[in-house]
């Protein structure tokens, strides 16, 4: 393909509505605003949300809580999960996300205790429960803090 041969896809390029240019042009007149009207003067229309001085929906709706900006969000894994391993392994995020056992990382990776590990492995996570840590020691294998 040369620079030449280039052509824009269909219909991405509209010409420019020019109005208030007369009948002729199919936008004269009102120039497509109507008649009158808030929405039809010059600088007019109602910002976002306003509903026409009526009680707008963010403010009738009841409000709890807030949301913690920061709030950390960490991946969770059960030690049973980590049977999947071969003897031996390191398991790191990478490995856990390459393998399905986690989509998104976050914040990092916490190991939870629930079930049990019967494999050596050295797994490496930003948090380990208490019942993580001990399940891993006693399969013999080691839970490294990264």
């Amino acid at each position: 393909m040369q620079i030449h041969e280039l052509v824009p896809a269909p219909d991405s390029n509209k010409p420019v509505k020019r109005v208030g240019r007369g009948h002729g042009s199919g936008n004269g007149k009102t120039a497509g605003k109507g008649h009158k009207g808030q929405k039809a003067r010059s600088g007019g229309g109602v910002r976002i949300g306003f509903e026409g001085g009526q009680m707008p929906l963010a403010r009738r709706i009841p409000k709890r809580g807030f949301n913690n900006i920061f709030a950390k969000t960490y991946a969770t894994v059960n030690v049973s999960d980590l049977n999947k391993f071969t003897e031996g392994t390191v398991v790191d995020t990478e490995l856990l996300v390459a393998s399905g056992l986690i989509k998104k990382v976050g914040d990092g990776v916490k190991i939870l205790g629930d079930g049990e590990l019967n494999v050596k492995l050295t797994v490496k996570a930003a948090k380990f429960t208490k019942s993580a840590s001990e399940k891993i020691e006693k399969a013999g294998g080691k839970a490294e803090v990264i």
